[in-house]
């Protein structure tokens, strides 16, 4: 049987951003729903594998509005991850991956054989596409105060509230809520960059993630306050790392943490903008600040 196909899905108009093509947060509310069918479908259940640690999303192709969506999803143990489900966002007309993404979990090693014989069916090695590139698979792990991620020079930038739309069946904040902030967010990272608003506007750029590692530290609840705090953590030939921190506001609470590859892209012929020498020279800067 190997991968099963767990999303049949549409790219609605409203679920696009400044770019014309589908924004972040849907993009994981989408692989989020594949998640829940498929553990309909085969019985995979936390109970049995323990949280998730991460889930780690690449985007390959665009995704317009009107275009047909399609997830499949297996189970793959040759993953970064001691156990990974993988899912695959393909367009539903033209067959190409357009989007993967990566559960990684970390079972007891003493149940390796018995997950492996009651998963055989829905296996399959891990595809290329969904491999890590810009970003370390490993799962969050670090401590960071709000005080010091700010004395570090980190930014505020961004405050929401965690209402009834937010909520998923086990009343905890989903994916999309963190993604909604984080790509909020983004954009005021940007402005603090050459790369600002007028930049892109005067040369018709936009901003564009390439990949996106989400790690939950702990949930959010209905009314639970949001503060994001953003700092750049890499600078690379013609990307940037963006690391987003969301935390609950009143308790000063870690919930989740959200590495990001950013591009500019040419909103017109919808390449890569190269970064100049004087770009990477002032991200560097904002990076060690």
């Amino acid at each position: 049987m190997a991968s099963l196909e767990t999303l049949l899905s549409f790219v609605n108009t409203w679920e696009c951003d400044e770019n014309d093509h589908l924004n972040v947060q849907f993009y994981f509310s989408k692989f989020e729903e594949a998640d829940r069918q498929f553990r309909m479908m085969t019985g995979f259940s936390e109970a049995l594998v323990g949280a998730r640690r991460v889930r780690h999303v690449r985007y390959h192709a665009e995704l317009v509005a009107a275009s047909l969506i399609t997830v499949k999803s297996y189970v793959a143990f040759d993953g970064p991850h001691m156990l990974s489900v993988v899912h695959e966002m393909i367009e539903g007309s033209t067959g190409e991956i357009c989007a993967t993404a990566i559960d990684g979990y970390t079972p007891n090693p003493s149940s390796a054989k018995q997950l492996r014989a009651r998963f055989k069916d829905v296996e399959e090695n891990i595809s290329k596409p969904a491999v890590p590139r810009g970003i370390s698979p490993s799962p969050f792990s670090g401590k960071p105060t709000i005080d010091d991620l700010l004395k570090s020079g980190a930014q505020i930038t961004g405050r929401s509230t965690v209402l009834p739309r937010n909520l998923n069946a086990e009343q905890k904040a989903e994916d999309a809520f963190a993604l909604a902030c984080f790509s909020d967010a983004a954009a005021h990272v940007w402005e603090r960059t050459p790369m600002n608003t007028a930049w892109l506007d005067e040369n018709e750029y936009g901003r564009v993630a390439l990949e996106q590692k989400l790690s939950w530290i702990s949930p959010l609840k209905l009314g639970d306050m949001g503060l994001v705090i953003s700092t750049l953590t890499s600078v690379q030939e013609n990307t940037f790392t963006i690391r987003h921190h969301l935390f609950e506001s009143r308790t000063k609470r870690l919930a989740a943490v959200c590495d990001q590859v950013s591009i500019s892209m040419d909103l017109n012929s919808r390449k890569t903008v190269p970064l100049t020498t004087d770009f990477r020279t002032a991200l560097v800067a904002l990076q060690t600040q």
